[in-house]
């Protein structure tokens, strides 16, 4: 019998991949009161390590779609559709990274516009040395959209450690997660509705959430230049 896909996220959270998860992790949260509990929200993050994908539904109580390579929903075979039931049923949004992002911001923004909560890496992919970098400004342009909605900074650490870049084996060891306060994006965009300057703004705060070291400058995709 098929999966509700309304189920299937409760169910990967609970019972099928966060408890194996956290028998592996020690997982340490802090600030998760500070997450709106209804209403448009953008949960924004550093980006470590694969598994904070993993990592953040679990801090944060209220059901989130990632962005996620559209490869993941086009798979063939026993574990391709494996795959592709997990993200879709699970409410994840398909990007084409080797196109624009209009599609996939579009599909965000109707998760805000339908009062649910949207998670992001402004960086667009995991950082290779630890500290913060540029931000995209996907997240502020799908903001600037929708009225009402705001922004929660978090910040992951200790993800690189136990799940290194190219291995997707899960080792034993500390993962923190920081949630800072809720920010209403039009605070961030201000009157000039500026969705660089806001951008900026925003992962300043983050920067300041983790006491990270920021560089001001767009993390080269693997194959690709920035966008």
């Amino acid at each position: 019998m098929a999966i509700v896909p309304s189920l299937l996220y409760p169910l990967c959270k609970h019972v099928l991949i966060g408890p194996m998860l956290t028998r592996r992790i020690t997982l340490t949260v802090d600030g998760t009161d500070l997450v709106p509990t209804r209403g448009p929200l953008i949960v924004a993050a550093n980006h470590l390590a694969e598994i904070d994908s993993l990592v953040v539904p679990l801090a944060i109580r209220r059901r989130l779609s990632f962005l996620a390579k559209a490869e993941y929903f086009t798979g063939s075979g026993i574990r391709g559709r494996a795959a592709r039931a997990f993200f879709a049923g699970t409410g994840q949004i398909p990007v084409d990274r080797s196109g624009g992002d209009g599609a996939a911001l579009d599909a965000a923004e109707r998760v805000l516009r339908g009062g649910g909560a949207w998670a992001i890496y402004p960086e667009g992919t995991r950082s290779p040395d630890g500290r913060l970098h540029r931000g995209h400004t996907g997240a502020l342009r799908v903001a600037a959209r929708v009225p009402g909605t705001m922004i929660v900074p978090v910040v992951v650490d200790g993800t690189a450690a136990v799940n290194p870049s190219g291995s997707r084996r899960v080792g034993r060891g500390q993962v923190s997660v920081r949630i800072g306060e809720a920010v209403a994006a039009d605070d961030l965009l201000g009157p000039a509705a500026d969705v660089r300057a806001g951008t900026d703004a925003l992962m300043a705060i983050i920067r300041d959430l983790g006491g990270l070291e920021y560089v001001d400058e767009y993390v080269r995709r693997r194959g690709g230049g920035d966008r």
